[in-house]
């Protein structure tokens, strides 16, 4: 993995929407102590949370850990950094953070600022059960391997002509705004490529397969 290449891109800022928010993509380095899950030392992990089913945006959802902007949070780092603390127990100042991916807008009118950082290993937990529901730390491995992925353009209500991202490791699918995020982090951070074309066009309508 190769986070300089995180560290080097100029990130394209979004600057017009009127609400802010700030994500953490953890990065767990797998040398510092033993993962749960097994995982051989040499292979990184990557944090997201599954959101509770109940709230009213994005219910149920897999996402970065992250949220608004509050007025005391110095600038959007001090937000990433903040919700990943309060979520899932990320301690801000052992959090390495090494460069930002590009901004996104999304249907709920937020401009989304990625933070890529560098995380001890866990164990990480849902601090803030009302909105999480799990964690999950997810094999890079496992995200970059073309079995586990697919894709999808369809006519969006607000962004037109786009391709939506799925991809599915461990029993959990991470796709829309955190998908779209994770395509340009693992292109950065490991050379992955995307597949020149989708596996499917559909109607605007239809189901989401996940």
């Amino acid at each position: 993995m190769q986070l300089s290449r995180v560290a080097r891109h100029d990130p394209v800022p979004v600057t017009d929407e009127e609400r802010e928010a700030g994500v953490l993509v953890a990065v767990v380095d797998p040398g510092n102590g033993s993962w749960p899950h097994g995982a051989p030392p040499e292979d990184p992990h990557v944090l997201f949370i599954k959101r509770q089913d109940d709230l009213g945006e994005h219910a149920g959802q897999m996402s970065f850990p992250g949220g608004g902007r509050e007025t005391f949070d110095h600038d959007l780092q001090g937000t990433a950094l903040r919700e990943a603390n309060e979520e899932v127990g990320v301690d801000p100042d052992g959090a390495d953070v090494v460069g930002r991916l590009d901004d996104i807008r999304t249907v709920t009118e937020y401009a989304v600022r990625p933070y890529v950082a560098r995380v001890p290993n866990g164990p990480y937990e849902p601090r803030d059960t009302r909105e999480v529901a799990a964690v999950a730390a997810l094999s890079v491995a496992d995200l970059t391997d073309r079995a586990n992925y697919d894709s999808e353009r369809r006519d969006h209500p607000h962004y037109g002509d786009i391709r939506l991202h799925y991809f599915r490791v461990d029993g959990y699918t991470v796709w829309g705004a955190t998908a779209r995020m994770l395509v340009q982090f693992l292109e950065l951070a490991v050379g992955w490529e995307m597949p020149p074309e989708p596996d499917r066009e559909v109607e605007p309508d239809a189901e989401f397969p996940v």
